[in-house]
Order: structure tokens, then C-alpha cells, then sequence
């Protein structure tokens, strides 16, 4: 009897197995790889970003938002404050939280270099206030030695370097930006740092990357501002880069920055909201604004926001934004058009249309939420990923294709799918949206990539595989995948192959940090494709634990209309590695 339950049991996990769809045409990696499991907020990653070198396509680059500096969890303003520093919704002042990590192998293991700057990651978490000092560091270096702390939202990008005259050729090497978010040390208007707003964005770059080069903090060059003056009523957010990196270009080096103002913020109500476009034409150093789309008020909804820029072989500049519509679920992705280097832009045309996903609010973080109560927010899900077949590094066999894909509800809450359309006209005109993603997936953040000579399309996402859970007394499994198809002559993608599913973790163990009633898993992921390989990150819970202490809270907290206290403290009353978020990767080559 013994024997055939044994029998029973072998026969119906093979028939699990064989009903999940291959995996084995891709291996995955975790990118973050100096984060301890440990010590929340310090274990936090999230909100990916990816960058290939054309010329050298085993050489990548990733960038994301990195906990692994901040102060462990205070038990004091965790409970009292329902946060891990004071004050509520700040992380420990003057340490940076941008990332940077790096690939030799085309995504098969990543390095995370040790720098020095402002830490706080040896602070007690049972002392109040924490005082950051000079150590050592594993984010973006050179902030703090010019008065800076790099914020949030990281974007990469490889392009040609210049020569001393300025001139940009493939024989100089290539250089790789990083943009983020920055602000004073302290986060206030007035500090050397000379930021005069609530938020600013900069660029940093380094030449020629090998393993030595990137351990050398030297070989960095300092944070230059995007733009280099903003008025003390900005607060950018949500920017993306981009390097003319095809040499047919006319505008070959030429660096792109998209980005939001949320001008004259106040409370989130009656501020206008300005869409940018930044332009460098000297390798990063200097650049010019250009707001590309009237500025709106109408918040929540009705305005541009998310945005994704690339280049074609020509030197066509293309910048997307989301819109959002001012009455309902239903938006577009808004395009607008550079033919002269940056220099100007064509009016803002919606060309594809999508559903904003925000099917659910959380009652107490007032954020969109797939998941469940108190989960994750995924106000950008559907914000426009875009990128083109534009030949890199030559131009010479460039299709010059556009793909774009989101996340979007139109199907309903539950059956939310990664989409996909493309163009092969420039923009003219796109196909309708078609699902990209798996049957069951519930997917909450997408990103394409295709191959520079438009054989291949690649597309990453995060998906939750539950419903909507009313209650935070149920597991909500959060997973990645990473998918290809070939392209057809007609630009049409074919039959999708799944190259990577990831393990399946609880998003319940995820938490923002800076405050602890929401889960938090960013707001980006990211994919990049080569002639001969295709590769993604994403945020990934594999390694959190569940915390039942936090999820009663949080319960608690929703049935009470407002956070209740004493609230828990994840280093107290958790599982050590509740927190645990991490940057996985996943690489066919």
C-alpha cells in the first residue's frame, strides 16, 4: 500500500511538471548580490533597470533602488510610526539607495562593487537618531563627496564615448550613464549639495567597463544635474535615459533623459504636471530641457506620467508617456518625435491604447493595488516600455521596429496580461495590443526588448498568481517570467516561448521601509536583446518570509480605517528575512 501511494505521488508531480511550460532556455541570477537577507530595511531592492554594451554584448548593466546602506529597522519609529526612520516616510538621511551591478558573462553573475561614501548600515537599530559616517558603500559613489545623495529610480544606458575634441566614435570605447533621482545630504532645500527643490535628477558616467575598472571609485565621474537649474517649485521623478548608440545615427552619442515635473507639488492635489525630455550632446555633462506636452492638474488622472525614449538608425528621437484618462480605466501611450537631435519636438499624439490596471485602491495608502489590502502599488503598470530594432552599434541592419508593452486591465480585475504592439512605420501606425503574457499570470509590471537587427522580441514581467485577496491571512505568490518570440517579416511577433519562470514567493514579506503598512515591489522592470541573446530583471520575493505579526497589523490598520499602534517591529517580530525583496535576472545566453 506504502508503495503505490509512493507510486501515486511520483505519477501526479510529473504531471505538475509536465504541465508547466519549459524552462530551461534560460538561466536566472540574483543581481543584488551584496544585500543581506537580513536587517530590513537593508535586504529592500526593487525597481530594476538593464543596459547592454553593443559593442561587447557580454557586458551589462543594472541599476535598481538599494536598502543595503540604511540603518536596520528602528524599533522606536517602527512602532510608534509604522517606519523604519524617522521622520515617517523618509530613509535614513544623506545614505544614497541607487544600486549599480555589473555582468562580464551576459547575465549569467553579477558583481555589486564596494565603494565609499555616507553609511549607516552599522547603526543600532535601538538608537535614535542614527548618525551616517564615512565607510564603506555598495551604491553609485561620488554623491556624497559633492553634498548629494543619490534618491531612486535608476536608469542605464550604454552610448559611444567622446575623444578629447568631443567627437563620439565606437574606437573611443563606450560609455555607460546612470541616471537617478538625487537631494541634499539632508533632504531639505538648503545644503551644498546645491539642489534648491524637493527632488532632482542626475547623471553619472564611466568609461569602458571591465571588473577593474568599475572597482575603482575613480573612474566615475562626479553627478552632473538634469537639467543644470531647476526652479525651487520642481520635483522630478520618473526619469529614464537613453544613448544614441547606432553610428548611421546623425546624432550618433547624443543622450536622452524623459522625466516628470511634478511642479508646485502640494498635498498631490491642483499641481501641474510638466512631461520633459533632457538633451546632452556633450557625453552627459551639460543638458537641455524640453517640455514635450502641456502640463496638466488634473491628478489622479488626465495627465503624462512614466515615460520610456529611444533612438532609431537615423537619429529619430522617440519619447512615450503614459496618459491617463481624465474620466475612467481606458488611457494611451502618448508618443512625441525629435528629427533634429533633441532640438525640437513634434506634437504629442496618443497612438496605442491601454487600460491603467488601477481595478483596485488601497483604503489606507490611497495607492493602486493588485494583489490585495495593503499590497504593493502598481500606479505605473501600464506605463509605456518601449524599444527599437535600431542596428546598434552600426545602424547597418536596422528594421527600425517598435515594440511597446505593459500591463493592462481591460480584460478585468484578475486577468490582468502583459500586452504587446508594435510598429514598423516610425509610429504611423501600431498593431492592436495582443497578450504576451502566460494563461493564470497575473501580470503588474512588463518591459520588451528586441534585437537590434529586429530578428527576436524578448518581454519580462511580474506576475501575482492569486486573486485579489480582501484579507491579508492568505499567501499572495509574486513570481517573474521571461518570454521570446521570433519576428515575422511583417514585424508581427510568432509563437511565444517562455525562457525563465521563477520560483514563487509571498509578496506579503515585501515592505517598502520608509513605511511598513504596504507592501512595496517598484515600479519598473526591465529587458535588453542582443543579435544573439535576450535578458530581464525583475523584483523578486523568493527569498522574503511572511510575517504573520505584520500582516495582523495590517488587517488591523484596514479594519480600523487608519494605522493602529503599537505596530510591529521586523526586527523583533518577524522572521529574519521578512523584507527580503531581491533583483533576480534571467539570460538565454
Amino acid at each position: 500500500m506504502k508503495r503505490t501511494l509512493v507510486v501515486l505521488f511520483n505519477v501526479a508531480i510529473l504531471s505538475l511538471v509536465a504541465a508547466v511550460p519549459a524552462q530551461a532556455q534560460a538561466a536566472g541570477a540574483l543581481v543584488t548580490v551584496a544585500s543581506p537577507t537580513g536587517l530590513h530595511p537593508r535586504n529592500a531592492q526593487n525597481e530594476p533597470a538593464l543596459a547592454v554594451d553593443p559593442t561587447r554584448t557580454t557586458v551589462l548593466a543594472a541599476g535598481g533602488n538599494d536598502l543595503v546602506d540604511m540603518q536596520p529597522c528602528s524599533q522606536a519609529a517602527s512602532t510608534t510610526r509604522g517606519a523604519c526612520s524617522f521622520p515617517l516616510g523618509t530613509f535614513t538621511r544623506g545614505v544614497g539607495l541607487t544600486g549599480i551591478y555589473f555582468s562580464f558573462d551576459s547575465g549569467n553573475s553579477w558583481t555589486q562593487p564596494t565603494y565609499t561614501g555616507l553609511t549607516a548600515a552599522d547603526c543600532s537599530p535601538t538608537i535614535e537618531p542614527c548618525a551616517p559616517h564615512v565607510g564603506p558603500i555598495h551604491t553609485i559613489p561620488n554623491f556624497y563627496e559633492n553634498g548629494l545623495r543619490s534618491r531612486s529610480d535608476p536608469g542605464v544606458a550604454f552610448g559611444p564615448a567622446p575623444d578629447a575634441s568631443g567627437t563620439f566614435s565606437w574606437e573611443n570605447g563606450s560609455r555607460l550613464y546612470a541616471a537617478t533621482l538625487a537631494t541634499n545630504l539632508t533632504d531639505t532645500r538648503i545644503e551644498r549639495g546645491g539642489i534648491n527643490s524637493n527632488f532632482a535628477i542626475t547623471v553619472s558616467h564611466i568609461d569602458n567597463i571591465t571588473p577593474a575598472r568599475v572597482a575603482d571609485q575613480s573612474n566615475w565621474s562626479r553627478p552632473y544635474f538634469v537639467p543644470a537649474h531647476i526652479s525651487s517649485s520642481a520635483g522630478l521623478d520618473k526619469e529614464q535615459i537613453w544613448a544614441d548608440n547606432a553610428a548611421s545615427s546623425a546624432f550618433f552619442g547624443r543622450v536622452y533623459t524623459c522625466y516628470s515635473d511634478f511642479h508646485s507639488f502640494s498635498q498631490g492635489n491642483n499641481f501641474s504636471l510638466f512631461p520633459n525630455v533632457a538633451v546632452s550632446a556633450d557625453g552627459g555633462v551639460s543638458w537641455t530641457k524640453h517640455t514635450v506636452a502641456a502640463p496638466t492638474t488634473a491628478f489622479p488622472r488626465g495627465f503624462h506620467q512614466g515615460c520610456t525614449v529611444r533612438t532609431d538608425s537615423h537619429g529619430v528621437a522617440y519619447a512615450f508617456f503614459t496618459h491617463f484618462s481624465e474620466t475612467s480605466n481606458d488611457g494611451f501611450h502618448t508618443m512625441v518625435k525629435s528629427f533634429d537631435g533633441g532640438r525640437t519636438w513634434t506634437r504629442p499624439q496618443d497612438v496605442v491604447a491601454m487600460n491603467d490596471a488601477c481595478l483596485r485602491v488601497d483604503p489606507i495608502s490611497g495607492r493602486c493595488v493588485a494583489d490585495g489590502i495593503a499590497g504593493a502599488r502598481i500606479d505605473l503598470a501600464a506605463m509605456p516600455s518601449v524599444d527599437i530594432a535600431n542596428g546598434a552599434p552600426s545602424g547597418a541592419d536596422a528594421t527600425n521596429e517598435i515594440i511597446d508593452a505593459w500591463s493592462d486591465g481591460r480584460l478585468g480585475l484578475n486577468n490582468e496580461k502583459s500586452m504587446l504592439s508594435y510598429s514598423t512605420d516610425g509610429g504611423a501606425t501600431w498593431s492592436s495590443p495582443a497578450v504576451a503574457s502566460l494563461p493564470g499570470d497575473r501580470s503588474v509590471y512588463s518591459a520588451p526588448s528586441i534585437a537590434p537587427n529586429g530578428s527576436r522580441a524578448y518581454v519580462v514581467y511580474m506576475a501575482f498568481a492569486q486573486p485579489f485577496q480582501s484579507t491579508t491571512a492568505n499567501p499572495r505568490p509574486e513570481h517573474g517570467v521571461f518570454r521570446s518570440a521570433p519576428i515575422a517579416s511583417n514585424g508581427a511577433p510568432g509563437t511565444w516561448t517562455t525562457e525563465y519562470i521563477g520560483p514563487s514567493g509571498d509578496a506579503r514579506g515585501s515592505s517598502q521601509g520608509r513605511i511598513l503598512y504596504n507592501e512595496f515591489l517598484g515600479d519598473y522592470v526591465y529587458a535588453i536583446a542582443t543579435r544573439t541573446y535576450g535578458a530581464g530583471v525583475w523584483t523578486d520575493v523568493r527569498r522574503t518570509a511572511d510575517c504573520p505579526a505584520m500582516d495582523a497589523w495590517r488587517q488591523e490598520s484596514v479594519d480600523a480605517g487608519q494605522l493602529v499602534f503599537p505596530a510591529p517591529w521586523p526586527l523583533g517580530d518577524c522572521p529574519t528575512n521578512f523584507g527580503n525583496t531581491d533583483i533576480f535576472s534571467a539570460t538565454t545566453g
